[in-house]
């Protein structure tokens, strides 16, 4: 499993902005995807945007326009800039990641999850 710890969130009227962000412990590990995830209350876990070495960064078509995602490969982090928030983004945000270890051994992992909350 990689380890992945979060940061960011919190509190914001609608309209405001918030920054997250998301960084791999260790330096073990080729990270072919990472992507940000987020799970209302009594709602599935969903996907917010992803990027892959192949593909680049897609993104659903809820945030499309407002959030941007940004990757750093040699530091195993990623971001997710979030502009223009609605209270219908509040959720509980996961970043995940998958990949190898340098051994070529597969990994996934999620992060601890960070809350966001858009409210007035």
């Amino acid at each position: 499993q990689v380890q992945l710890v979060e940061s960011g969130g919190g509190l914001v009227q609608p309209g405001g902005s918030l920054r997250l962000s998301c960084a791999a412990v260790g330096n073990r590990y080729i990270l072919n995807k990472m992507g940000w995830y987020r799970q209302a209350p009594g709602k599935e876990r969903e996907l917010v945007a992803i990027n892959t070495k192949d593909i680049g960064t897609k993104y659903a078509d809820s945030v499309k326009g407002r959030f941007t995602m940004s990757r750093d490969d040699k530091k195993n982090t990623v971001q997710l800039q979030m502009n223009s928030l609605k209270p219908e983004d509040t959720a509980v945000y996961y970043c995940n990641a998958e990949g190898v270890t340098r051994e070529l051994i597969g990994v996934t992992g999620w992060g601890q999850g960070t809350q966001v909350t858009v409210s007035s």
